[in-house]
């Protein structure tokens, strides 16, 4: 018997009645009936299904629709049955002409198109049994047409009910043919996997629609895939170097920066990545020349970096694990030649498992001069292969990096190493901007720190503790800076200051501008008269710092300072501030003390005026003085910094020490970009019984009673050891005083770490050294205070001025 895919179309004769009248050779070979058997029957006895209730039997089928027919032997044939009217001369109806059509059959020509397409053709039932697939199709899954018709997908290929890539989430391709069988959606989508009797996973672009009848009814599953391989993995190294755009070089750090080199290419392109850097890229200096390198010598190095699928090998060799390259290794090679290096464990085409696949075949790169090397060792040490790639940027050399495979099978190809190569390259420049920056960052650090306070000087008025920290990798030094200066009449000054601006020129601006306040604080200036000078200081170096063309660096002219003074003797801070926020003062009860102070325009505007605000503070006030980092965040605006800081200082803490520590961990995170200073003072109040003064009238005669007076006092202080150096500077001064200066004149001793005396006038004319010659009566009097004394000056006042010098005590008393 032919076979019934290739039977013609059966034509019947059916009159009004519904019974045959006429049966064709086609209906023979198509369903086993003859003529004898159907002539004279209705056409009804044809069917499987009987006609729906109501419908004539001379009308039981419509004009085209897929009606399951009974073959003689009782199987089913699904066909495709049209019925056209027929009529005689006179018009009247004489009943149909049916044709049945075998669902499925095809011209021959059809059959032969479809057989012969290069891609991948397949027919499946509901249930995914195969129906038809073409010879290309056979090739894919290794089975012939008559080895896979009837018989479930899933029986004949398993291996599609897992995806080849889980972490990308994707559906096993068998369940999407079932899917589009249940809803009736088509889907087109790109499918990787790994054809029988290959060990490359090939990708294929898929689409896969639903086979409806003439009602609309899903019959069947249809799917058609070509190989794109070549296109697919030229797009997944596209987009690895776009991932690898955004992902290298993301921090301005050596070692990070080589981290995210290793972790890019796992798992989508290799198995394993080391980066191995020389030692002087890590501390941020000059690499090493390559010349520099004897025949026979070891390469030194450091392992920056290693990652792998598995997670043993991660743990392995940490950070900046010493490793060494012999000259003639792969290594030694690349980095002395500066070319890189391809190891297969076996020739391409040869070796069975390690041979290259069909898929790769429309691979256009082609390999370099001396590549590939075929290494057999590779297989000892767990690898199918490995590229080695010398890590170069600005025609320095900055290490090496090797990309592993061990579990892939498939060998690398022209195309991975250039893949190889594009990554590194994008990694060498990160990696020695990096470099660059830590260098520079490392001495503009160095600098900050040497030109901050290595340590607070000694004085009574305050207890002081402050912290400093840099902003976070990410940004540069910045140009925060303190100071604690002590000045006359047992007072102190506390400043603190910030440069706008990041490198080494902000912290070579702090540098001047602490030099200058130091200067400006000797001449005892007060807070609003030290900043007027201090923003002409700084118009002068701006004006210096200015190039001839329009680009000049940004410096002391985005700067702000804070400017205080306590006196323990009054209790009395006076404070004045250009453009720096003011400082928060807690009294010892916990309750703020409100400064209502405005703070001037910062540094270098010029023209405008500084206010100076005073203060009367309970003895053990709390002063913090801070920058903007300290408070200022990008989860937090300065009002909160602010709110949060003075939360912090109200918790009790045994010491100003672990208080700083205190604030800088609970306000700064590891995410800052400024930096944060932080000067912290509990003040002092001097003992009244530590201070003495009287008044002096403008008299010579005074002199002696200002003697005693000073004598008397000094020794009332048990400090008889002090009497004789004060008597002289005493007469020295109030004799200056009298002669020289203005009425009224006043006499103070204050008893500190050292014993201070001072004289005041209303003249604002101050006093200076002259050599006196041999037969000059006068000119000897400041040089005798300045030998007898370990301290001397002036400082002005809005009332005149005060000449004061101070006497180390050999056991000064403790508060």
């Amino acid at each position: 018997m032919p076979d019934i895919r290739d039977a013609p179309t059966a034509v019947a004769v059916v009159g009004p009645d519904g019974m045959v009248s006429g049966w064709s050779e086609g209906g023979r070979l198509l369903l086993g009936w003859t003529a004898e058997d159907t002539v004279g029957r209705p056409v009804t006895d044809l069917l499987v299904d009987p006609p729906p209730p109501g419908v004539p039997e001379s009308h039981s089928v419509g004009p085209t629709e897929f009606t399951p027919l009974r073959h003689r032997d009782g199987s089913t044939v699904d066909a495709v049955v049209t019925a056209q009217p027929l009529s005689g001369p006179d018009g009247r109806a004489l009943g149909h002409v049916v044709t049945f059509q075998r669902w499925g059959r095809r011209p021959v020509i059809a059959d032969r198109a479809f057989e012969q397409c290069p891609f991948a053709l397949g027919v499946y039932d509901p249930d995914l049994r195969f129906l038809w697939i073409n010879a290309s199709s056979g090739r894919v899954i290794a089975h012939s047409e008559e080895q896979v018709l009837g018989r479930k997908y899933r029986e004949v290929l398993p291996e599609f009910d897992r995806t080849l890539f889980p972490e990308r989430d994707d559906k096993p391709y068998t369940d999407k043919l079932a899917e589009v069988a249940r809803t009736g959606e088509p889907a087109r989508l790109i499918t990787v996997f790994q054809p029988r009797g290959s060990d490359y996973a090939n990708a294929w672009a898929t689409s896969i629609w639903p086979v409806r009848d003439g009602e609309g009814r899903v019959r069947g599953v249809a799917n058609w895939g070509f190989d794109m391989s070549a296109e697919y993995w030229a797009r997944q190294r596209l987009l690895m170097l776009n991932e690898a755009s955004g992902g290298i070089g993301r921090t301005l750090d050596v070692i990070g920066t080589a981290q995210e080199l290793a972790r890019t290419p796992v798992p989508g392109f290799v198995d394993l990545v080391s980066v191995d850097l020389f030692d002087e890229v890590l501390r941020g200096e000059e690499p090493p020349s390559v010349s520099a390198f004897t025949p026979g010598e070891t390469i030194r190095l450091s392992r920056a970096a290693q990652h792998s699928t598995k997670e043993d090998a991660d743990r392995a060799p940490g950070p900046t694990t010493p490793v060494t390259h012999a000259p003639g290794s792969v290594a030694g090679r690349c980095m002395a030649t500066g070319r890189s290096t391809v190891e297969l464990a076996a020739a391409p085409g040869q070796g069975g498992e390690w041979a290259f696949g069909p898929g790769l075949a429309a691979d256009p790169a082609h390999w370099p001069p001396g590549n590939p090397v075929i290494d057999e060792s590779l297989v000892s040490v767990g690898l199918t292969g490995r590229i080695t790639v010398p890590l170069r940027a600005r025609g320095a050399l900055l290490g090496v990096v090797a990309f592993c495979r061990m579990d892939r099978p498939e060998a690398f190809t022209a195309d991975d190493l250039i893949l190889a190569e594009e990554l590194t390259a994008k990694a060498a420049v990160a990696i020695d901007n990096a470099r660059r920056y830590s260098r520079e960052r490392t001495t503009a650090l160095t600098l900050q720190r040497s030109l901050l306070p290595q340590g607070l000087p000694n004085q009574e008025s305050v207890d002081v503790a402050s912290r400093y920290l840099p902003g976070g990798t990410g940004a540069e030094v910045g140009g925060d800076w303190f100071d604690v200066i002590p000045l006359s009449g047992a007072r102190v000054a506390l400043v603190v200051g910030d440069v706008v601006g990041h490198g080494l020129h902000a912290s070579a601006s702090m540098g001047r501008l602490r030099t200058a306040v130091r200067t400006l604080a000797d001449v005892d200036l007060p807070p609003d008269e030290l900043l007027t000078h201090l923003d002409d200081l700084v118009l002068h170096l701006a004006s210096d710092l200015r190039p001839g063309n329009h680009f000049h660096p940004t410096g002391e002219s985005g700067a702000t300072c804070l400017y205080t003074v306590y006196d323990p003797v009054s209790r009395r801070l006076t404070l004045a501030s250009a453009g720096h926020p003011l400082p928060l003062i807690i009294r010892p009860d916990g309750t703020r003390v409100p400064v209502a102070a405005q703070p001037g325009p910062p540094l270098g505007i010029g023209g405008l005026p500084f206010e100076a605000t005073e203060l009367e503070l309970p003895e053990g006030s709390l002063l913090a003085l801070y920058t903007d980092g300290l408070v200022e965040s990008r989860e937090r605006d300065a009002d909160q910094g602010l709110t949060q800081l003075q939360q912090v200082l109200n918790h009790s803490v045994t010491s100003l020490e672990a208080l700083c520590d205190t604030v800088m961990d609970t306000l700064l995170s590891d995410r800052r970009t400024d930096d944060a200073a932080l000067l912290l003072a509990r003040t002092h109040g001097l003992d009244p019984d530590h201070v003495a003064d009287c008044d002096v009238e403008p008299d010579p005669a005074q002199v002696p009673l200002a003697r005693k007076f000073a004598v008397d006092q000094v020794d009332a202080w048990g400090l008889e050891e002090a009497s004789f150096v004060t008597e002289l500077v005493v007469s020295e001064l109030v004799t200056n005083a009298i002669r020289y200066g203005e009425p009224p004149i006043r006499l103070r001793l204050i008893r500190d770490a050292v014993l201070i005396c001072e004289v005041s006038d209303a003249s604002n004319t101050a006093p200076h050294l002259r050599r006196a010659r041999v037969f000059d009566e006068g000119g000897r009097g400041l040089l005798l205070v300045a030998q007898l004394t370990q301290g001397w000056g002036t400082r002005h006042t809005t009332n005149g001025k005060t000449i004061w010098c101070a006497q180390t005590l050999s056991q000064p008393e403790p508060h």
